[in-house]
């Protein structure tokens, strides 16, 4: 973070903090506004699209990712702000503002973001075309490219389509969320009357069709409709048509007295696919008449309705980034395996028995998180395992792993978090399979998603049992372990493992523990144990010892620890915060947070790890610092309706490569890294040294404790924080 301006505040009068650091008025001046943060780094996010330095299918999948990631936010958290209006609930979010009043600012922004996508699509389709891959030219079809997508549509798509009249005769047809379609505005050649009809396209079918050949040739499956729709409409003359997308409400809310989970969520996962329209997108030149049709039927009044001259679903074109072209994309990279494994030839729990392991993710391999799986349901020694499972993706090892390991006779407890949003049904999957080979299902709780990412072997050993855990701060998940950057703890330290037994207690048992050693656990202690670490802070600083905090997180949204961390910033303690998404704290207002610094990075991997890092009264980063490595964001869901897990690091070689290899690489960063300004907006870093790129550090040195005995070989370059530098 060294290299750039302080931040500066827009506003010189100090706020009005009470004596506990709360803000005692004027909450909006203190506070930024969650889904206007969140819609801030889905513009960073989409800023990587225009990023030059990027491979230009790269820069295609921020554009993609920037319109995933705001079909979600749509579904669910402009969703819910639509039902608290309707219902006719005005609480205020933590800045002061109404549900309405949200609603109304994300509807500006929304805006220029739709406009700023579809002015991204318009350069990056210009330049893909200069690089070979057109997507819907139609000066690039060639006569037999087009008897090819006549032919093509004749057989694959117009079998699966069905047109539907709209009129007084015919019911309108139900439109499922994310569905998209096209109106046709029709004249009859025999009677001149004009009629409208609706195709909607089949979820089934790809969003972009390839023409055979080398030239990498697409066309959207909307536009061969439109193409071709003379054969599905044999004596009408098309007068106009128009492409549409609907996006509903699909957030499931938990009853409490859902006695079946498996049963309701079920049913909530076909209610899901018809809540209530939140969003329409429609194109600029859409048919009046028909756009009013859509607007009545679907009953849209608080909805947002998007008109757009360019691509109807951003999200779509994540079909074109997949396109063979290696030289429009990153240099592939291969994830090293943990040398500390391969020194005991492959034996996990040889290693771990030596000492702690830390694995960071995707920079060395997920591999071995799987393999710590397997090589328990392979060995007989191993008596039992236990696991929470949060998102496992649709091809997991780790599933498989567990379930070799019940077909073996070990017994096996799973916690599979039905809970887990857009995933519910993969999980219910997996949940029936488990329980087909015997493994024990567990739910959890009701009321508190299981957040925790946490594994438990026990092992039959020469000394009696003996318990190998790991500890995650990212899900049990093959795909996303590629991109996202994580890490997974490994240890048998006995004081963890009495804690995670606990834990699953806990979870399986609803047994709340009555003493924990050394891990912390929402919504019991979690809290606590950040707020007392920030107290002493506090309480360094004013008796002239140094203190400082850095965290790495997703979002901070809790206004308690913002509170804390306002205080911490009066005391003198300096706070350094790397959050990538949400941010609701205010850096750098005189008198409540000059001593704070936010930071976003948004690169080619996903900044994902949780890490808690407090001086102790000594400098940082060094040895006497407390650190932590953690599941759970500072949010109040995770902080108390959440099981989630805080993992103090008290091993040397571990404790060093965290907070001096990969928190430091992180604050270090300037090529990725954005800063947060007082006003809410983010201005990219700026500095005058040598550009320092933490993913490519660490894709190009191996991890400190991975490395194995490479580390006292000096083979990792020395990471240093200097004033105005990069170290």
């Amino acid at each position: 973070m060294m290299g750039s301006q302080p931040i500066s505040s827009t506003d010189d009068a100090p706020a009005d903090v009470g004596p506990d650091g709360a803000i005692s008025q004027h909450p909006g001046e203190a506070y930024f506004n969650r889904e206007l943060s969140w819609l801030s780094f889905n513009e960073r996010v989409l800023a990587e699209a225009d990023n030059t330095k990027y491979p230009l299918l790269e820069r295609l999948r921020f554009l993609s990712i920037s319109g995933t990631n705001l079909d979600e936010f749509m579904m669910i958290r402009v969703a819910g702000l639509v039902g608290q209006v309707q219902r006719g609930i005005a609480r205020p979010a933590i800045d002061g503002r109404t549900p309405s009043q949200q609603l109304s600012a994300i509807r500006e922004r929304l805006e220029v973001i739709s406009d700023n996508q579809q002015s991204s699509w318009r350069e990056l389709h210009h330049l893909l075309s200069d690089a070979g891959i057109s997507v819907d030219e139609d000066h690039r079809l060639s006569d037999e490219a087009k008897d090819w997508l006549q032919t093509y549509f004749r057989d694959e798509i117009l079998p699966v389509i069905t047109p539907q009249a709209l009129d007084p005769a015919h019911p309108f047809p139900f439109i499922a969320n994310e569905g998209t379609g096209v109106l046709f505005t029709l004249n009859r050649d025999a009677d001149a009357e004009q009629i409208i009809e609706m195709i909607l396209i089949p979820s089934g079918l790809p969003r972009f069709i390839r023409v055979p050949g080398e030239e990498a040739i697409y066309v959207s499956i909307s536009s061969l409709i439109q193409r071709y729709a003379s054969m599905l409409f044999p004596g009408f003359t098309i007068e106009g048509d128009g492409q549409f997308r609907v996006l509903r409400d699909s957030d499931i809310e938990v009853e409490e007295e859902a006695e079946d989970l498996v049963r309701y969520f079920r049913s909530a996962i076909q209610r899901r696919r018809r809540g209530r329209v939140i969003q329409l997108e429609i194109e600029e030149d859409f048919d009046p008449r028909a756009e009013q049709i859509l607007l009545e039927q679907l009953g849209i009044h608080e909805a947002a309705v998007i008109k757009t001259d360019g691509i109807i679903g951003i999200d779509g074109l994540a079909e074109i980034v997949e396109e063979d072209r290696p030289d429009l994309k990153f240099d592939s990279y291969s994830p090293r395996y943990p040398e500390r494994i391969r020194e005991h030839d492959g034996d996990a729990f040889s290693a771990i028995r030596e000492k702690d392991i830390i694995i960071h993710h995707p920079y060395e391999s997920f591999e071995v998180v799987v393999d710590f799986i397997r090589q328990a349901a392979a060995d007989p020694d191993v008596v039992a395992i236990k696991q929470t499972l949060y998102r496992a993706g649709s091809q997991s090892a780790v599933i498989n792993g567990l379930i070799a390991a019940a077909e073996a006779g070990k017994s096996v407890t799973a916690v599979v978090e039905l809970k887990a949003r857009f995933d519910e049904e993969q999980n219910l999957m997996w949940a029936s399979k488990l329980e087909r080979a015997g493994v024990q299902v567990i739910y959890g709780f009701v009321d508190w998603k299981t957040h925790a990412k946490v594994a438990m072997v026990v092992r039959r050993e020469e000394e009696g049992l003996r318990t190998y855990c790991h500890f995650g701060t990212g899900n049990y998940h093959p795909i996303t372990a590629k991109v996202y950057t994580d890490l997974s703890f490994f240890t048998a330290d006995p004081q963890l493992v009495r804690d995670a037994t606990k834990m699953f207690n806990f979870i399986t048992g609803y047994v709340e523990p009555d003493e924990l050693e050394a891990l912390k656990i929402a919504p019991i202690n979690l809290r606590d144990e950040i707020s007392s670490r920030i107290d002493t802070e506090i309480a360094n600083a004013k008796a002239g010892r140094p203190a400082a905090i850095w965290i790495k997180c997703n979002q901070i949204t809790d206004q308690g620890i913002i509170d804390r961390l306002y205080e911490a910033s009066g005391a003198g303690v300096m706070v350094e915060l790397i959050v990538r998404g949400i941010c609701c704290l205010r850096p750098g207002i005189p008198g409540l947070s000059e001593n704070i610094r936010v930071k976003s990075i948004i690169g080619r991997f996903l900044e994902h790890s949780r890490i808690y890092a407090f001086a102790n009264g000594a400098p940082m980063p060094g040895e006497e610092a407390r650190v932590y490595i953690a599941s759970a964001d500072l949010m109040e869901r995770n902080l108390d309706r959440r099981v989630e897990t805080l993992i103090p690091i008290t091993n040397r070689t571990v404790h060093d490569q965290v907070l001096q290899q990969v928190l430091l690489a992180n604050m270090l960063d300037t090529e990725q890294s954005w800063w947060l300004q007082s006003d809410g907006s983010y201005e990219r870093v700026v500095t005058d040294a040598k550009p320092f790129n933490c993913h490519r550090y660490f894709m190009t040195n191996p991890s400190l404790s991975g490395r194995g005995g490479a580390l006292e070989a000096g083979a990792v370059p020395k990471l240093s924080l200097r004033r105005g530098g990069t170290g």
